[in-house]
């Protein structure tokens, strides 16, 4: 038992949700989609507990492919318990874990139909300027539907309006009394779009991960690809599960899955093929597998559950399919006041300070593969994030960043919200590329950042783009 804890016998109720949820951080080898560089990167996420004995909910992108994983109770950073993965599932997005000791605080279930119109509230640790535990409070707005994303495949989901936001993952959704209705685990932050797998499922899932089960799961971190010049289309694999099927078939992170079972899969943007097999064939079944591995430009074919992979093509593509060098790289300013993730073939970078023709003083930070080149043209990518005082409102800030004299307005001025950044952003179309301004200010108050990002392929509006918006940060 936990020093200090006592004897959980019943639920908490909404007062204690967060005793109970989980600040996640993980720290492992991964090959984004698209790259062809491996890059030892660390993360976080939220989860919960659901048993007295420790036995919690998270997603499988939260925890599959970790070296190491720490849990902190309550986001208590003196409450460092030992994380242990007891199951995952890659079509489902969830995974159960065991925390080390017993006596531990836990979270009943939603009992009943899960109604459109329920309050709820997303409890979890989101990326901020402090990763402290945060409840966004909304309404389930769509009560139960199928949706395929690049990274699961749920035939129940839950659409809401509590914002979650990236470190979310992972976390609950609770009703008014601190029942879970649903594990978030995606959202588009630009469209305020959440969505949490539904209780029926987490619940019947939790039932098997606990026991070691395999459930709609090779043991990999999947997400569906498409190259850029549309050469190439399946699952990338991002990680792999040590001792699970992939592992034992010898897939390698890096590696593009585009037939299992002799079906393709991966084609049009999401798992629902490859989960689809899995489902169909059943996860002990041996399963044909067909893959390409980018880094050889090499051809492979093996079996789930049978014989190993074995090239059987050199040369596949002649070096020509669209791939990226490296994975993400944080950069910050000179002062250490912002920061954000971005591409690590990014590497000019610049954290000087810039004082404005009023004297204003913005803290910032540029990054591109010719900061010249971004800043003098749209064809450059790159992102800049600066900050200044909290008297300049994001109104005005947003003014002050304005492209519509040089490129079409797509978005016009909308607000934003994460939970820890409110604001205003604006898009833009400046001739296929893709010009985005967000100008917020954190919930202290503390400043007023603008995060400026011009991207051009869709790897970069895509993961990119989703990148910056989870990682920019004051202080």
């Amino acid at each position: 038992m936990l020093p200090g804890a006592g004897p959980a016998t019943k639920a908490v109720d909404f007062d204690d949700v967060q005793s109970a949820t989980v600040y996640i951080k993980g720290q492992g080898t991964f090959i984004d989609p698209g790259t062809t560089g491996s890059s030892e990167v660390a993360w976080i996420g939220s989860g919960f507990i659901v048993s007295e004995s420790g036995l919690a909910m998270t997603n499988n992108h939260v925890v599959v492919g970790a070296g190491t994983l720490s849990g902190y109770l309550g986001g208590d950073p003196s409450k460092e318990v030992k994380v242990k993965v007891l199951g995952a599932s890659e079509c489902l997005d969830l995974a159960v874990v065991q925390l080390e000791g017993d006596g531990f605080p836990y979270l009943g279930w939603h009992q009943g139909e899960i109604k459109t119109g329920l309050d709820v509230y997303s409890a979890g640790y989101p990326f901020g300027a402090a990763e402290e535990f945060t409840l966004t409070r909304g309404i389930v707005s769509k009560n139960d539907f199928s949706f395929d994303t690049q990274w699961a495949s749920l035939a129940h989901v839950i659409e809401h309006d509590a914002r979650i936001r990236g470190g979310n993952s992972g976390g609950p959704l609770v009703d008014p009394d601190g029942a879970i209705v649903g594990v978030n685990y995606a959202g588009n932050d630009s469209l305020d779009y959440n969505y949490a797998i539904h209780r029926d499922v987490a619940q019947k899932a939790f039932k098997a991960l606990s026991k070691g089960e395999r459930v709609s799961s090779i043991g990999i971190n999947a997400q569906a690809w498409q190259s850029e010049d549309g050469s190439l289309a399946g699952v990338w694999v991002q990680s792999v599960a040590a001792g699970g099927p992939a592992d034992a078939a010898g897939i390698e992170p890096g590696d593009l899955i585009y037939k299992l079972g002799g079906v393709s899969v991966g084609a049009d943007g999401t798992l629902a093929d490859y989960c689809k097999v899995l489902d169909t064939q059943g996860v002990d079944a041996t399963i044909d597998v067909d893959v390409y591995r980018p880094q050889t430009d090499s051809a492979m074919t093996g079996q789930i559950n049978g014989k190993e992979l074995k090239v059987t093509a050199t040369g596949v593509l002649g070096g020509t399919a669209t791939t990226n060098s490296g994975g993400f790289t944080t950069v910050s300013d000179d002062t250490g006041t912002v920061k954000m993730n971005v591409p690590s073939e990014w590497s000019d970078v610049d954290g000087s300070t810039i004082t404005g023709a009023d004297g204003r003083t913005w803290y910032s930070v540029v990054a591109s593969s010719s900061i010249a080149g971004f800043q003098s043209s749209f064809t450059t990518s790159g992102a800049q994030l600066v900050a200044t005082d909290p008297s300049l409102t994001p109104d005005a800030a947003l003014a002050m960043f304005d492209f519509s004299s040089q490129c079409s307005v797509t978005t016009p001025s909308s607000a934003y919200d994460d939970g820890y950044y409110a604001g205003v952003y604006t898009e833009y179309d400046c001739a296929g590329t893709y010009e985005g301004v967000l100008a917020t200010q954190d919930t202290g108050g503390n400043g007023t950042l603008v995060l400026i990002a011009q991207l051009n392929s869709d790897y970069e509006k895509g993961t990119v783009l989703s990148q910056l918006l989870n990682t920019f940060q004051l202080g």
